[in-house]
């Protein structure tokens, strides 16, 4: 797992960066609509599981499995932030990108009630850690495209 870590720190460092300016633009009022793409964790998971993929096939010879672990890993470990930043913004109150109606797929609600929120995030917490898994298989599979390691 250590080694999985440390290979991942990149990825751990842009999923601060990302989760921050999120957090940041729900409490400086950003509208949801106007900003939500810009640090989305969900896209950069899935980006950084395909080229984590490709690149570490290529550079370290993983095999489909170790790709598929590190990618699910590296969505477990966004999902769990999601999480978590979800009950800060319940537990102090305050509206946040984590905490939208729209982010937790609940439009037809003004405020979505806390279990409400924790639910919907546990079956992101599986859901994504999986598709996560799945496009690191992906980028596993298109590392093949990419050239051979030089000595």
């Amino acid at each position: 797992m250590a080694e999985k870590l440390r290979r991942a720190r990149l990825y751990l460092v842009l999923l601060g960066i990302f989760a921050l300016g999120r957090w940041l633009q729900g409490m400086f009022g950003v509208p949801y609509e106007r900003g939500h793409h810009v640090f989305s964790l969900v896209m950069l998971t899935a980006l950084s599981a395909i080229y984590y993929g490709a690149f570490t096939r290529r550079l370290y010879s993983y095999s489909l499995m170790q790709a598929v672990v590190l990618a699910f890993v590296m969505g477990l470990i966004s999902q769990l932030v999601i999480f978590l930043l979800t009950v800060a913004s319940y537990a102090l109150d305050m509206h946040t990108f984590f905490n939208h109606p729209r982010a937790l797929n609940r439009e037809d609600l003004t405020e979505v009630p806390f279990a409400l929120a924790l639910q919907n995030r546990v079956g992101g917490l599986i859901g994504n850690s999986i598709f996560a898994g799945i496009a690191g298989a992906l980028g596993w599979a298109l590392g093949a495209l990419l050239p051979e390691r030089s000595a």
